[in-house]
């Protein structure tokens, strides 16, 4: 009986490390996702062309719906771009808990995961000349432009 009990729990132990693996995989998996080469050229020229991971399909459609208005910005392109950037978008969008609801205006930013991961950042680091707003992930994040955002990686400019 004692022996039963034993590996019921070893199973349970080894199920529940399998699912956190799992998410950490999903998590670091969608990290790697090629970049699409029309989605890295149109956007980069402005900003890192983000991870389709860090928003929900959702806001990706009003965000490729709204490009002529785009954060403040005409960013308009043509009908067959727009196309091809929305479907690999969309295939390739975040899904998953953190991803629940679209964030306010549909900004990375203001999502709560963003907001979660961090919270540590007092709020004028983020307007400081060498950063210059929350939205420039390589000012902290030296693989941002790979999708890499790993903690270990971050240096906060001065």
């Amino acid at each position: 009986m004692r022996s039963v009990l034993r590996n019921a729990l070893l199973m349970m132990a080894g199920c529940a490390a399998l699912a956190a693996a799992a998410s950490a995989d999903e998590h670091e998996h969608r990290a790697r996702v090629p970049m699409l080469k029309a989605y890295a050229q149109e956007c980069s020229g402005c900003h890192i062309a983000f991870p389709p991971r860090m928003l929900p399909a959702a806001s990706w459609q009003r965000v490729m719906a709204g490009l002529a208005t785009h954060y403040g910005s005409d960013a308009s392109l043509d009908t067959a771009t727009v196309n091809q950037i929305s479907v690999w978008l969309n295939a390739n969008a975040g899904t998953g808990r953190r991803l629940r609801e679209a964030p306010p205006e549909d900004r990375i930013t203001r999502s709560e995961w963003f907001l979660r991961k961090h919270h540590e950042v007092a709020p004028g680091v983020f307007l400081r000349p060498s950063i210059k707003s929350a939205a420039n992930c390589a000012a902290c994040h030296a693989g941002a432009e790979r999708g890499d955002y790993d903690d270990d990686g971050v240096r906060i400019p001065r």
